[in-house]
């Protein structure tokens, strides 16, 4: 089986509906896929309504945290999106990013780059707002050659002269608002640029309940993969992977990165809820 834990969709901040990206995880030969959008749940039923035969949906969701002022990435799984503190803490986020785009946008425009908030909302569309989409505005403005160049100190890169920051949960209470929805949860990416997660605060995560650690992504070389993984068996911690593709702004690589069978079974017997995997898996 071929399982790829982290995705996106234009329900947040990857460029295709949901319903191309279960048609595309399961041309590139993928038997599992989970839809994590940022903050939302937006696009879980028309994935299932779009669900090509053979193809496993696990639902989930990509939930913004910080920790000692610091950005870090929180995937769920298999959580009731309608738990009341739960959806609470998502509408508050989400209602955040919207002021901390416009923030953003207004930044840009003071600095001449004719970026308009009309602009990035029509790019974002019924999709909940990020950075990628502010970047996208900006080069089609012609400021930058692409959105990559986006994500620097010059424009809204982290402290960058654009850069506003956002409402995100403590680690833990995130990780207790999914376990009490009955989910489980795992640490994103934690060696990726700009999301470096120390030990310390992954041993903390764990003893607060947090469930695997992400540890085949692109962003994470070879010999990084194979320290993580350490540290996810002294911590009794669960090794997922994924490809985080967000469509084309990362040049479709759903299944880049998978999580092996026997870990994806030990992740998902460890959800205390009624919320399952939709699909022949």
């Amino acid at each position: 089986m071929r399982i790829d834990l982290h995705t996106h969709s234009n329900a947040s901040d990857g460029t295709d509906p949901p319903a191309e990206v279960m048609a595309r995880a399961r041309a590139r030969g993928l038997d599992v896929v989970a839809l994590t959008d940022h903050d939302t749940v937006a696009g879980h039923a028309e994935a299932r309504a779009a669900l090509p035969p053979g193809l496993t949906l696990v639902p989930g969701m990509e939930l913004s945290c910080t920790q000692d002022g610091q950005s870090l990435h929180l995937l769920a799984y298999l959580f009731d999106p309608a738990h009341p503190a739960l959806a609470e803490a998502m509408d508050s986020i989400r209602n955040d990013r919207i002021r901390r785009a416009r923030v953003m946008v207004e930044k840009l425009a003071a600095l001449g780059t004719g970026v308009t908030w009309a602009q990035v909302a029509a790019i974002a569309g019924d999709g909940v707002v990020g950075r990628p989409h502010i970047a996208r505005a900006l080069a089609g403005t012609g400021t930058i050659a692409s959105p990559a160049d986006a994500f620097t100190a010059e424009w809204i890169g982290d402290g960058g002269r654009a850069y506003e920051d956002k409402y995100a949960l403590d680690p833990a209470e995130a990780i207790a608002l999914v376990r009490a929805a009955g989910g489980v949860s795992v640490l994103a990416h934690p060696r990726s640029d700009g999301y470096e997660v120390a030990n310390d605060v992954i041993e903390a995560m764990a003893a607060a309940g947090l469930t695997g650690l992400e540890v085949w992504h692109p962003d994470q070389a070879p010999a990084m993969r194979g320290r993580l993984r350490v540290l996810a068996a002294e911590l009794g911690l669960v090794p997922t992977g994924g490809s985080d593709d967000h469509g084309a702004l990362t040049g479709h690589i759903l299944g880049a990165e998978t999580t092996p069978p026997e870990d994806f079974g030990r992740l998902i017997a460890q959800a205390s809820g009624t919320v399952q995997p939709t699909g022949p898996a």
